[in-house]
């Protein structure tokens, strides 16, 4: 994994196991858990391709860039970009803190993402509850594409890039 994250002054530092990831990723996946509905009480009821992630996101996200957005020294957003597979990146786990919302840092994760994909084409699912992510990857440049994902409410979309 590359460990790196990116503080919401955009500066780019060392990314440690004590930065917070693992609390960022509980949050995101119980916080989907509840908006699909399901009752989840805490990261042991999650399905094990999540837990997995909270529990050890080093070997979860082995050949993938997490970055984190910093507040101070606090983690309080993750991106996941991952390994390039045919010219093509996806990104997953797009997460802010909810009390930091509203100051940039998806934006800052967003922008740092698409610049370590670099020329790739870039895909993300998003549920279509989540109004402001769409929106926020809409003026990115993304666009709704055919579902790779069957996942009812599932929102797939990809941005192109085009070759040099």
């Amino acid at each position: 994994m590359r460990r790196c994250l990116i503080s919401s002054s955009s500066r780019v530092v060392r990314w440690s196991d004590q930065d917070g990831l693992a609390g960022l990723l509980a949050a995101y996946h119980l916080r989907t858990e509840a908006e699909k509905g399901n009752v989840v009480t805490g990261v042991h009821e999650l399905p094990a391709r999540y837990r997995a992630e909270v529990l050890d996101p080093r070997a979860a996200f082995a050949r993938d860039a997490v970055l984190v957005a910093l507040d101070d020294h606090t983690a309080v957003g993750c991106v996941v970009v991952t390994a390039a597979v045919g010219g093509r990146v996806e990104i997953k786990r797009l997460w802010t803190d909810p009390a930091c919302r509203g100051r940039g840092v998806a934006t800052s994760l967003l922008r740092a993402a698409l610049a370590h994909a670099g020329r790739c084409t870039v895909r993300l699912s998003v549920w279509d509850w989540r109004a402001g992510a769409v929106a926020l990857y809409e003026r990115f440049g993304f666009a709704v594409v055919e579902p790779w994902d069957e996942r009812d409410r599932l929102v797939c979309m990809e941005r192109v890039v085009s070759p040099l």
